[in-house]
């Protein structure tokens, strides 16, 4: 069964003692029974967060991971490292990954494999570019983005998949969809996720809105039907900003 999730991903911000002063700041409100929240802070706070938080119902989430269990890899961090200190939930395939470091389909479905072997759970990025949305080719790229990665994965699979619809232009930049557009994406995504597999599992995935997202225009985004959640970037450095956030459903 869907949740309503609200993820904070803290992206390359927050040193030691930065980290402890806003978990800290999180950890004395008062959380809704009926709202999961995630922070995803760098790889260097991971296990001071865990300690932070341990017995509050605030979960801890890498950023990114390997495909590769061990190796070669200078400056990676693989699954079963995460999961030795606790940390069960990883966000693959964010926009900034994708073109910064030019993460191909290949590299996230080698990703998202390794993730659920290893029984971790997914918040699964994507979102078209801004030229995209303006030739109208929206739903055409977030179908291919789809079938060329999740859809190659079973029913069973999904189980550990949250998503996580971040147009590309509202990321960072102030803008962000209407509610009107984040609601027909969301609808449009489920509708993708029926045709491939079935109506059980599209009504039951947790789809978040990413971009932008501010308490002053949160509450009009989660009235969509079919927005589960935020993935939160800058507002999720400023707790009384999250937590708004978090309150808005």
């Amino acid at each position: 069964m869907k949740n309503k999730i609200v993820a904070g991903n803290w992206k390359m911000n927050n040193n030691k003692e930065q980290t402890k002063s806003l978990l800290n700041k999180l950890k004395s409100y008062k959380i809704p029974d009926d709202v999961r929240i995630i922070v995803a802070p760098s790889f260097t706070q991971l296990d001071q967060s865990l300690q932070i938080l341990k017995g509050t119902k605030i979960g801890v989430a890498a950023q990114n991971m390997n495909a590769a269990s061990s190796g070669a890899f200078t400056g990676e961090v693989s699954a079963e490292m995460l999961k030795g200190i606790g940390v069960n939930s990883v966000i693959i395939g964010h926009s900034e990954r994708r073109s910064l470091y030019h993460e191909s389909d290949e590299i996230l479905i080698n990703k998202v494999k390794s993730a659920i072997e290893s029984n971790m759970e997914i918040i699964f990025c994507f979102g078209e570019e801004l030229d995209d949305r303006k030739s109208g080719l929206h739903f055409e790229i977030i179908n291919k983005q789809l079938s060329s990665t999740l859809f190659n994965f079973s029913e069973s699979d999904w189980k550990k998949i949250i998503l996580a619809y971040e147009p590309v232009w509202a990321i960072g930049t102030g803008e962000t969809a209407s509610p009107s557009q984040a609601q027909e994406m969301h609808s449009y995504i489920r509708k993708i996720i029926s045709n491939r597999y079935n109506d059980n599992l599209a009504k039951n995935v947790s789809i978040l809105y990413g971009g932008s997202v501010k308490p002053n225009n949160v509450e009009e985004i989660f009235k969509g039907l079919d927005v589960d959640g935020g993935l939160i970037g800058g507002a999720s450095l400023n707790a009384e900003d999250f937590m708004a956030i978090v309150n808005a459903f």
